[in-house]
């Protein structure tokens, strides 16, 4: 038991000690999130104006036109999360971007009926020492050393 409990706690500690981990770029240099169980879709978030927009991609990265995809977003403290205001505009969804340090909880559906895939990242605008992109962004420990 102790020898458990012992290895959970350093499985928890690992990220703090590795500090963060490269996330993958999409086409645009946006954040690549996986909205499939099967890895046939992405979406890939980008920061403009003060609005996140959402772009969905194949799973060779090229656009996807949205339909009749449903997007919900929540964000906001743990305790009192708010759900997001969340727009289709032309060929990419858009809702507000979030205070530095939150987690963005993205769920998406093929259609209403459809069961959501979730998505989350937490939004961390301070510059990375190493590439100087904004953290949430940084792809470092994605790249080969």
């Amino acid at each position: 038991m102790k020898s458990k409990l012992i290895a959970f706690l350093l499985a928890l500690a690992a990220p703090l000690a590795f500090g963060h981990s490269g996330v993958e770029l999409g086409p645009n240099g946006g954040r690549v999130l996986e909205l499939s169980k099967n890895e046939t879709l992405h979406g890939e978030v980008t920061l403009k104006g003060g609005k996140f927009h959402l772009a969905l991609l194949d799973k060779n990265m090229k656009p996807v036109a949205p339909k009749d995809e449903v997007i919900t977003v929540t964000a906001g403290d743990r305790s009192k999360p708010e759900k997001l205001a969340v727009e289709k505009s032309g060929d990419h969804f858009v809702f507000p971007a979030v205070k530095a340090g939150e987690w963005v909880i993205v769920q998406y559906k093929e259609n209403a009926k459809a069961k959501p895939v979730t998505a989350r990242f937490e939004f961390d605008p301070a510059e990375c020492e190493k590439c100087k992109a904004p953290e949430w962004l940084c792809k470092c420990a994605a790249e080969k050393k």
